[in-house]
Formats: structure tokens, C-alpha cells, sequence
């Protein structure tokens, strides 16, 4: 292009200079609004508007970024973003680029818990339905804990306490940290796979704040404890906190020394309890053998023992009385029977034909077709006749 002073720019340098300049001028701020036409990208970056009651701005946040996030951006929530102004120079529109995202008004972790325990429980995994039995008295229990914290010691403490002789399996983890929801995972799947035997596994941590205690609020967490065939009982923090594993578990305990306690029962509890059951049953077996022996009292006074073939002599007497009962009525049945049988051979013998040829009368055939002729039009002249009588038969013909 011809040099006449004037300064041209391609679409591209404009673009790219006033990238240049909007990143300049905002290269960190704080910005909160409204989120609205949130997309997830199979790359993992995040697309959405922020607005507010006037205006809105395009914003994105790339996939290293919004991984590191603890809640879920969604349509509808208001959110504070840090980050830079800049602009998209391909299509020439401006954009904010989010590096770090939390609830406004609340915060981000108390969000993500919310985020998630809907979405269990929509799920079903806070059911009562799916909920394992936890052993009465298991024999082989294993610790998901950390191997130097509180709750291992108080732990061992109370069940040695309690009953001595169950067997403990610590599997040790970091109960705390971003890797500390992988450990915890991955020592309830060892259990499940590894260690069939185990009656029971005790997941959980001592006190702490709702920082230190949130890898026992990871989704991966709670899916591993939804899925393990052993029961668990969750034991995280003090009384007055709660976990999404809490809500998973088969059973939740407010402290590791309370679900120790719940998990193992008291070895002098159950000695009273076995005494008592024994005495129990003693009292039953003896009040039935003194029933038992008021009926083989009675039993022995009775006609039957005293005097046995007088009961049978009786008997027999009865059965004598039945077959005759029973042959008087054969009988009668017989000879009603018979009569029955000769009122309707008689009906039979009168309406018999034979019994109208004695009387005179005779059965006339048309041959050769043999028809009985019962009609003078039956027959022509000529036509040969079967005539049969009482006694035999003979041929004729019409003439």
C-alpha cells in the first residue's frame, strides 16, 4: 500500500493491540455478577456470562484453573472471580479471564458440601435401605486413620479396654491435604479386595478445623464408602461435626473413641448378659419339667396304664358293632340295588320290539335296500319283502 503518512492497521494488529492495552489496564481485578450460559468443554475449560442487573461480560476459566476449584459453577449462582480483561482477537469480542472463583456471600467449601450432599442424596446414597448391618460383636476390624494422630490412640484404647482379643488392621493414611482423599479411597478398596475377613472397617480422623476435615467431603470419598461390601462406620472430628461420609456410612459415630465403643461391646456387658441367658434358661427347663411331670402323673392314673386290655376289650367291642352296622347296611344297599335293576329290565322288556312281535306283530323290509316299511307308499307292486315275525322270518313279494 502506497506510504502517504497515514497509519493502517490489518484487523489482526487492532485486535491484538487492544488485547494489549485492556491487559495493561486490568491485569488483576476482582469482579462479581451473576453466572448465566455456563458450558463445559470437553477440553475441561469453562465458558459463561457474568451479569448483573444491566450489563454482562463474557468470561472463561481454563481447565488448569477451575480443577482446583472446591465448588461447582452453576447457572443462577453469584460468584466473585479474580482475574484480567482481555480480548479474543479472532472474532474481535473481550472476555475475562477467571483465575480464582468463590460464592458470593458464602464459602466455596460450605457451597461444594451443599453441591454434593444434594447430589448423593438425589442419588440415593444416604438411603436407610442400603444401609449394612454393623457386626454385634466382629472379630477382625479395620482402622482407616492416621498412624500418628489422636484417633488411632484412643481408638486401640477403648477396644483394649472393652475386649482385648479382637484383632485391629490399621491401614495408615493422611487423614488431611488435597492427596489425603486418594489414600482414604484407596485403603477401603485394599480392605474390599484384600482382606475378606474384615467385619468391620472404622473410617475417620480427630478434630479439626472444617479445612482439615474436608477430604472426608470429596465425592471420591463418599462413592468408595457407598460401594465398600464391609461396613463402615464413620468417625470424623467431634459431635458437632458432619461429613458427607457421615450421611454414606452404614453408621456414623460423633468421635473414633465413641464408634470404638459402638463397634465393640463391653467384655463384662457380655458376661452379665451370657450369666443372665443361663439363668434364664434354667428357669425355663425347670418349669417345663415340672409341666412334664404333672402330665406323666396324670398320665399314670389314667384307665389306660392301670388297666390296658379293659380299653381294648372296648374297642374291639366298638369295631364288633361297626362291621355289623356296616354289613346290615351293605345288605340293604344290595337288595335296594336289585330291585332297581329288575323295575328297569321290566320297563326295558316292555318297550322292547320283540316283546310287539309276540303280541302279532310283524317288522316288514323293503329289499334290497332293506328299509322298514312303514307306509303302504312305501312299497309297489313286484317289490320283495323281509317280513320278520315273533318266531323267524320269511320273504314275500307285493302283488
Amino acid at each position: 500500500m502506497k506510504n502517504d503518512g497515514r497509519k493502517i492497521y490489518t484487523v489482526s494488529e487492532l485486535n491484538r493491540e487492544i488485547r494489549v492495552v485492556m491487559e495493561d489496564t486490568w491485569p488483576d481485578i476482582w469482579l462479581e455478577g451473576e453466572v448465566s450460559n455456563f458450558r463445559a468443554y470437553p477440553s475441561g475449560h469453562w465458558y459463561f456470562s457474568l451479569k448483573d442487573q444491566d450489563a454482562q461480560i463474557s468470561a472463561v476459566m481454563f481447565a488448569g484453573v477451575n480443577r482446583l476449584l472446591k465448588f461447582a459453577i452453576e447457572d443462577g449462582g453469584k460468584i466473585i472471580v479474580r482475574g484480567r480483561v482481555s480480548a479474543y482477537a479472532k472474532r474481535g469480542e473481550y472476555q475475562f479471564i477467571a483465575l480464582v472463583a468463590e460464592p458470593s456471600g458464602k464459602g466455596a467449601l460450605q457451597l461444594a458440601f451443599e453441591q454434593l450432599k444434594a447430589k448423593l442424596d438425589k442419588e440415593g446414597l444416604f438411603d436407610q435401605s442400603r444401609k449394612k448391618p454393623i457386626p454385634m460383636l466382629p472379630q477382625r476390624i479395620g482402622v482407616i486413620t492416621s498412624p500418628a494422630g489422636a484417633a488411632i490412640r484412643d481408638i486401640l484404647s477403648v477396644i483394649s479396654r472393652r475386649f482385648a482379643n479382637v484383632s485391629v488392621l490399621l491401614y495408615p493414611v493422611r487423614v488431611q491435604g488435597d492427596e489425603a482423599k486418594y489414600d482414604i479411597t484407596a485403603a477401603i478398596n485394599y480392605f474390599n479386595k484384600h482382606c475378606p475377613e474384615i467385619d468391620v472397617l472404622l473410617v475417620g480422623r480427630g478434630g479439626g478445623s472444617y479445612e482439615d476435615l474436608w477430604a472426608f467431603n470429596e465425592e471420591i470419598v463418599a462413592r468408595a464408602i457407598a460401594d465398600s461390601r464391609i461396613p463402615i462406620i464413620s468417625c470424623v472430628g467431634h459431635e458437632v461435626d458432619f461429613t458427607i461420609a457421615d450421611f454414606v456410612a452404614d453408621l456414623r459415630a460423633a468421635t473414633p473413641s465413641a464408634a470404638a465403643e459402638l463397634v465393640v461391646r463391653n467384655k463384662t456387658e457380655l458376661t452379665e448378659r451370657v450369666d443372665n441367658l443361663k439363668h434364664s434358661l434354667v428357669r425355663t427347663i425347670r418349669h417345663q419339667l415340672e409341666v412334664y411331670e404333672h402330665v406323666v402323673a396324670h398320665a399314670t392314673r389314667s384307665r389306660f396304664l392301670q388297666d390296658p386290655l379293659a380299653v381294648f376289650e372296648s374297642r374291639m367291642q366298638d369295631i364288633d358293632t361297626l362291621m355289623h352296622s356296616l354289613s346290615s347296611r351293605a345288605a340293604n344297599i344290595l337288595e335296594s340295588s336289585r330291585h332297581a335293576v329288575s323295575v328297569a329290565s321290566e320297563k326295558l322288556h316292555v318297550l322292547s320290539p320283540l316283546s310287539t312281535l309276540q303280541r302279532g306283530y310283524a317288522i316288514c323290509w323293503k329289499l334290497p335296500e332293506r328299509t322298514i316299511v312303514t307306509d303302504e307308499k312305501c312299497v309297489q307292486r313286484g317289490d320283495e319283502i323281509d317280513v320278520k315275525v315273533a318266531r323267524g322270518s320269511f320273504k314275500t313279494r307285493v302283488m
